[in-house]
């Protein structure tokens, strides 16, 4: 039998909250989109108010039941969870220790973070130190390298191509996108949890690490004087650092002077390119087909 206890409001004009007991999660209700509990979750699509906010505060938002469970397997500490009022039982079989969970109508979740959650479920967590780009390249067979890749799409898309097609790691210019923006989670399907990943700075000096690291650099371009990825011979496949630029700019002069080669996707009917995240995930297939499964 569940136990219901009212606390009264903490100041005037705002909610009174309630706690109960769901099984074995203690709960508390929020009916005031601007309760302080839940600045983590406030206005989730402002990208702009988002990249100020959660990065120096050393936090991530998680959306879906799935990828919150990622994160926690990927040993990322939670802050708090945010949940519709009738999904709260999608988390009784969490140990979710120190951190609370809030519950919400769907009107008050809405008001809060900017956006119909309808997935139903969110939560805060505590980021982890990034790894140097050395530790990341010496455990690494292949990576990718991207340079101002600043779409949270592409790039979550970047890394669930990665993860599914054998490229260990992801190593990423200081103009890159953050993988753990809510968007890059979502669409990465909580792969960003499971993939390796630095900045590579300066940039693009750094690209000489790579190199010294053993990789060979391969620039994705479709200049007419790039290599056919399939003609990669197997020196070139061995240990490849497949570098790619943002969508439409691509990559820039600087990235591909630093390169070992220049390399093109083969393009029909008058295409010249793929999107990003496509290009991403033929080329690492390329370079992996012949790898044992």
């Amino acid at each position: 039998m569940s136990v219901a206890r009212v606390a009264p409001p903490t100041r005037p004009g705002r909610c009174v909250t309630g706690t109960r007991q769901n099984r074995r999660v203690p709960v508390h209700q929020i009916t005031d989109p601007d309760d302080d509990r839940i600045a983590d979750y406030r206005a989730l699509t402002d990208v702009e108010l988002r990249t100020r906010w959660e990065p120096p505060h050393g936090l991530f938002i998680a959306e879906g039941e799935l990828v919150l469970r990622r994160a926690l397997r990927a040993g990322y500490p939670a802050r708090s969870y945010l949940v519709d009022a009738k999904r709260v039982d999608q988390l009784a079989d969490l140990d979710t220790g120190d951190a609370p969970v809030y519950a919400a109508t769907p009107d008050v979740l809405q008001r809060a973070t900017g956006f119909h959650v309808h997935r139903g479920v969110l939560a805060s967590f505590r980021r982890k130190p990034l790894p140097a780009a050395a530790e990341v390249l010496a455990a690494a067979r292949r990576v990718v390298i991207l340079e101002d890749v600043n779409n949270h799409t592409n790039l979550g898309a970047i890394f669930r191509a990665v993860a599914g097609l054998g490229v260990d790691a992801v190593l990423l210019s200081p103009t890159c996108a953050d993988p753990l923006y809510r968007r890059s989670v979502r669409v990465s399907m909580g792969e960003v949890f499971a993939v390796p990943y630095a900045k590579l700075e300066p940039w693009p000096d750094a690209l000489a690490e790579v190199r010294a690291a053993g990789f060979t650099v391969l620039a994705m371009t479709p200049a007419p004087d790039a290599v056919p990825i399939q003609h990669l011979d197997a020196a070139q496949r061995a240990r490849a650092a497949l570098l790619l630029g943002a969508e439409g700019a691509g990559l820039t002069r600087a990235a591909m002077d630093a390169s070992d080669a220049r390399v093109v996707i083969p393009m029909r009917r008058g295409v010249d390119s793929l999107n990003v995240a496509a290009a991403t995930a033929v080329a690492c297939w390329e370079l992996g087909r012949d790898d044992p499964l």
